[in-house]
């Protein structure tokens, strides 16, 4: 590391020996955290020249830089660059100084010296190359270890720090500071463009300027322009003013009054993003996530960043709690990613608080603004100019919380916005992100369960605050977040339109392409989330527990069950893609206890294991979460509850016929035509682990013989998707007692209800989802998508054989006194509810049950 330093002046030994002193008093405090670059390189490997490159000058990010590369023995940026003829003083450069000491200004240049001496050099000796390796040094963000107020104060941001912010900065945050390598440049390869030393300079420049700036904003997010400013933008934008043109019209007001319309407009939408708030607001969520969730499992984080480099950043999390929002923030500030900007409902919008919301992000918007022109136009052309602006996005496609726990149909309107936003202006790429969030306990499970019990929603109040204390007070388990596979807008884009990009700047322009490709944008979201899903202990107690007729079992028997649902997710066709926790199965059941969520009872003959009473309703929520991941051998078990073997040709059918339904209720990624590969898949797991034979010459199936272990596996394995049958037969029931061209859409989903809520008191389910409105719409939209359903000119629904055949496979699922119960309430349920006669024409299920 010493080559060059004799043909150094005195001088320049003397200040190179000072700055090696200061570089030694400073890294008595300072630790910094090196980052390699997206190729997982760090820097390049001596053996070649090497310049490094900053942005800005600062003499305490040179100090930390040389450091960190003494660690990871790469050339020093304070000694000459290396193995030219004619060396460098020093192996760094740097775009912009700045002089004053209070006010800071840039120094007026057009290019760094170094780098047009370097370019200078390598154009006059072709042999010789020189690395350009960009590196960015940041103060304080590694916020995830702060533990001061002042440290939260004085992290990085877009302002230049004056010489004092600095230090202070360096002795506060010192200990938490990242150096981030990034892929270098060759100058040589620049120089065989043949555009000559002056242009390459300039255009070195150009790459190195666009890429420090992508860094910092994917770091600290963009660079933002004052609130009023953008307001000023949108109202000024042609989309905008051709709308308030159009309402000064149609409602005959003046231009003035319907420009101030739209103002107040904009300004009820736009956030108000403050960094400094981000930072203190941190210090307070970093306290109070830590209490109610302590640890948060995130995973393929790393992943990510590596792909979001460059790209606008469109965050889709799934929507469990009020909490996923602060928490998916949180985590990305602690992880030096940029905080997003987060759509929120104008419900949240309270005193006080919606301020400082809008301070961390938050943008608002109506829940239907349909009819609302002007509105319409102003909230689409805020999104866009935030999009092209750079602004990383957060929102929620199942536009509510679930309150289920199963992902909810995608509303396509932010999507569609975002798309068209994009075409108008394809600046930066956008990548949107689908995110699983996952939890042991929820903020909100009692009012989701008096909700589906038909309780009406609470409003949103200041009151809600009173309510932290108790929340503070309780044990909620561990969060766990988790980063799916992302979608490329620009590839979808070209799969259905290669020349998209022809449309950019068009206001009016709306192809026929476009709702087709956001409605398989929104599944494709759903079905990532999905497949990314995290399956802690509560998933798994729930799953196994709530298929028992008392929600108990011995515990022998549930630690082999829930071994074995583990190893049916591990292996199964999603395996590779979801995680579980690393707990075993006696760890699962110490996880329940610790939660408060189960209790023992002793016996002699062995302790049994059960839900505790008042935690039985909520776990349904925690078992909906992983549904997807044991669906198909649940399926395929659910074959052998009425019968010990069974053909394989048969079996195949049945689930086909009923695989379509349970693919759209819960977002399973393979299409019809994938769906025997991953039965056949299935079958073998199924085989290998005991709980079924496959007889040698593959025609027919049977589960584990009666009595043992394995047999009595295969039924609880089916009972989970018990449930789910019935509440498909209920549907078909009503439909069939009517008979086809009786019902409309309405009357049928509210009969549908009905005779759920009359089945759950009679039969005691304990599953408010039994009776959830958007699953009866959603198995009835699916039946009409295959061709079962159609309505006549009077929009009466009217069906086919195909749905006696239906019915009749029930028989093969279900118990004889749980399909007569379903066909004895459904008329009873009718005569309530429509003046239809008990012998109305249809398809006669009586004599099936």
């Amino acid at each position: 590391m010493t080559a060059g330093i004799d043909n150094l002046s005195l001088t320049a030994r003397m200040r190179l020996r000072w700055q090696l002193f200061l570089r030694w008093l400073l890294n008595l405090w300072v630790k910094a955290q090196v980052l390699p670059d997206a190729d997982g390189a760090t820097g390049v490997p001596p053996g070649g020249s090497v310049c490094y490159v900053m942005a800005d000058y600062a003499l305490s990010s040179v100090l930390i830089l040389d450091k960190a590369c003494q660690q990871h023995g790469l050339d020093r940026p304070l000694y000459p660059v290396a193995r030219l003829e004619d060396a460098e003083s020093r192996a760094y450069a740097v775009l912009r100084r700045w002089r004053g000491i209070v006010l800071r200004r840039p120094v007026p240049r057009r290019n760094s010296e170094v780098l047009a001496r370097l370019v200078d050099y390598c154009e006059r000796h072709p042999d010789q190359d020189v690395q350009l390796v960009p590196v960015t040094v940041l103060v304080g963000r590694a916020p995830d270890k702060a533990d001061g107020f002042a440290k939260v104060l004085f992290t990085e941001d877009w302002v230049v720090m004056g010489r004092f912010r600095r230090l202070l900065s360096t002795f506060i945050n010192g200990r938490d500071t990242v150096v981030q390598f990034s892929r270098p440049i060759s100058l040589r390869q620049l120089l065989d463009e043949g555009l000559g030393g002056a242009r390459s300079l300039r255009k070195v420049s150009r790459i190195l300027r666009t890429h420090f700036r992508r860094v910092r904003s994917s770091v600290l997010g963009p660079d933002l322009s004052h609130r009023r400013t953008l307001v000023d933008r949108v109202l000024q934008s042609p989309a905008v003013r051709e709308a308030i043109l159009d309402k000064s019209r149609r409602e005959n007001v003046s231009s003035e009054r319907a420009t101030a319309i739209a103002r107040e407009y904009a300004l009820e939408i736009a956030a108000n993003y403050s960094y400094t708030f981000v930072r203190i607001a941190f210090f307070i969520i970093n306290g109070f996530l830590k209490k109610v969730y302590g640890e948060t499992r995130v995973l393929n984080i790393e992943r990510f960043k590596e792909q979001a480099l460059g790209r606008e950043i469109v965050y889709v999390p799934c929507h469990r709690s009020h909490a996923d929002y602060i928490l998916l923030s949180f985590l990305l500030y602690v992880r030096g990613l940029a905080v997003p900007h987060i759509a929120a409902g104008i419900n949240l919008n309270l005193p006080v608080v919606g301020s400082i919301m809008r301070m961390g992000g938050a943008f608002y918007l109506r829940r239907s603004f349909r009819s609302q022109k002007l509105y319409s136009a102003v909230f689409s052309e805020y999104v866009s100019q935030i999009l092209s602006d750079g602004v990383p996005i957060e929102y929620f496609i199942e536009g509510t919380r679930s309150r289920t726990g199963r992902l909810l149909p995608p509303k396509g309107g932010m999507l569609a916005m975002t798309v068209r936003g994009y075409l108008r202006h394809p600046v930066t790429p956008v990548m949107f992100q689908p995110v699983y969030i996952g939890y042991e306990k929820l903020l909100e499970g009692s009012s989701y369960t008096h909700e589906l019990a038909g309780a009406t929603k609470k409003k949103e109040s200041l009151l809600d605050f009173l309510k932290v204390p108790r929340i503070l007070r309780r044990n909620h388990g561990e969060a766990h977040v988790s980063f799916g596979t992302p979608i490329v807008l620009d590839e979808l884009l070209d799969s259905y339109d290669p020349d998209w990009r022809r449309l950019a700047g068009d206001l009016d322009s709306k192809p026929t392409w476009l709702t087709p490709l956001v409605n398989e944008l929104g599944d494709r979201i759903m079905r990532r989330i999905n497949a990314t899903a995290d399956v802690n202990p509560v998933n798994l107690l729930a799953s196994v527990l709530l298929a028992t007729p008392r929600h108990a079992l011995d515990e022998r028997t549930l630690r082999s069950q829930l071994t074995l649902y583990r190893q049916l997710v591990e292996d199964g066709p999603l395996g590779e893609q979801v995680t579980v926790t690393d707990k075993d199965a006696i760890g699962v059941v110490s996880r329940g206890f610790e939660l408060g969520l189960l209790e023992r009872v002793e016996h002699q003959l062995g302790d049994v294991i059960r839900v505790t009473p008042k935690e039985a309703v909520g776990l349904t929520y925690f078992r909906n979460n992983v549904a997807h991941l044991l669906v198909i051998p649940s399926l395929v078990a659910s074959c052998f509850l009425r019968q010990r073997g069974i053909q394989r040709e048969y079996l195949e059918r049945l689930t086909a016929d009923i695989y379509p339904f349970l693919r759209a209720e819960l977002f399973l990624p393979w299409n019809e035509a994938e769906f025997p590969g991953i039965l056949e898949r299935t079958l073998r797991q199924m085989d290998a682990l005991g709980l079924l034979e496959i007889s040698e010459d593959g025609r027919m199936v049977r589960r584990a013989e009666g009595g043992t272990l394995e047999a009595g596996q295969v039924i609880l394995l089916a009972r989970s998707m018990l449930t789910t049958l019935e509440r498909y037969y209920i549907t078909l029931a009503v439909l069939a007692k009517n008979g086809s061209g009786v019902l409309n859409r309405p009357e049928l989903e509210r009969l549908c209800i009905l005779t759920a809520q009359r089945i759950s008191l009679v039969q005691e389910f304990e599953a408010p989802e039994f009776y959830d409105r958007s699953l009866f719409k959603g198995f009835i939209q699916e039946l009409r998508n295959q061709g079962v359903l159609h309505s006549n000119a009077d929009n009466r629904i009217e069906f086919d054989e195909r749905l006696h055949r239906m019915s009749s496979d029930a028989r093969l699922f279900l118990e004889k006194g749980i399909r007569h119960a379903i066909i004895q309430v459904a008329p009873q349920a009718l005569r309530d509810s429509l003046p239809v006669e008990a012998g109305s024409s249809g398809v006669d299920i009586r004599n099936q049950a």
